[in-house]
């Protein structure tokens, strides 16, 4: 498996895991909230943050545009709440000044060709592609231009679709997810032994899970099968307002689940038998030896 530059750190075999809490949009437009994510996710001992970067006239169907609804807010239209949620360029220039000084990575999925440029303006040391976002081959093929990482998650996707795209960007420079797109997820629709397949049938390119879960035990499974970075929505209170907010982790879990990736790195070993010294006195204690007699 071949690794993936990203910043200052490689995604790939024989690396650390790399640990991206995604905020998304559970900031709910407030960069005081997004901040505290951020220190959150500094906290847990996470490498990277990640948010979401739409343009709302490009990516809201134009029937929905009207639609009224309930929001923190007040009753709005659908369009004016997708803008409400969504991060300027004075915003971004901020939570970049507040990652740098948090020795945190951070970049933005794009959904659109407008938001691919806008976050191209930050340098980010790579981008994140939704489940949504596998089919958009112009998108897709815009990013592969700039040279940047791309990671895919393949949520909602066909064997034959992931294939189609890795057809077109090549496995340089490219890190796929397993996911399934319900949020939360159900357990049985996880599907972890898919980084498994995908390990056996793109072997250059490093796999990873987003999981959209509750609870922590299968993305700690994922790990031991080999993924070699992992997202999960994370958030100041499950309880808060918006449609990712049940399926995130409260920083108190993520700071869990950061140190047991932690371990499991350290308990997994290096495949090879050994006999550690720490086992030499229960070897003078304990072993028993005889011969079989015939």
């Amino acid at each position: 498996m071949s690794k993936v530059n990203i910043g200052n750190r490689y995604i790939g075999a024989d690396e650390p895991v790399y640990i991206i809490g995604e905020i998304g949009i559970n900031h709910n437009g407030s960069l005081e909230i997004a901040k505290k994510l951020i220190d959150g996710a500094a906290f847990a001992g996470c490498d990277a943050v990640k948010f979401q970067k739409r343009t709302p006239e490009l990516c809201t169907p134009r029937d929905q545009w009207d639609i009224e609804r309930e929001t923190p807010w007040g009753r709005m239209t659908y369009i004016d709440y997708r803008h409400k949620v969504e991060f300027g360029l004075d915003d971004y220039a901020e939570i970049d000044r507040y990652c740098k000084e948090k020795n945190i990575h951070w970049f933005a999925s794009p959904w659109d060709e407008e938001a691919l440029e806008f976050l191209l303006q930050f340098d980010p040391v790579l981008l994140k592609f939704s489940s949504a976002s596998l089919t958009d081959i112009n998108l897709l093929k815009h990013a592969k231009e700039t040279s940047v990482p791309l990671m895919l998650s393949t949520g909602m996707s066909t064997e034959e679709q992931i294939d189609k795209v890795i057809s077109i960007l090549g496995t340089d420079n490219l890190m796929l997810a397993q996911s399934t797109s319900t949020y939360p997820c159900k357990i049985e629709e996880l599907n972890l032994r898919v980084i498994h397949s995908f390990k056996q049938k793109y072997p250059g390119v490093p796999i990873g899970y987003s999981g959209h879960e509750t609870g922590l035990a299968p993305t700690l499974a994922a790990i031991a099968l080999g993924a070699c970075f992992v997202e999960r929505h994370i958030t100041l209170d499950r309880a808060l307002w918006g449609s990712d907010q049940a399926a995130s982790v409260e920083i108190s879990g993520l700071f869990r689940m950061v140190k047991d990736i932690r371990d499991i790195e350290k308990a997994l070993g290096n495949g090879n038998k050994t006999v550690y010294d720490s086992e030499l006195n229960s070897i003078k204690k304990l072993r028993r030896y005889t011969d079989i007699k015939e």
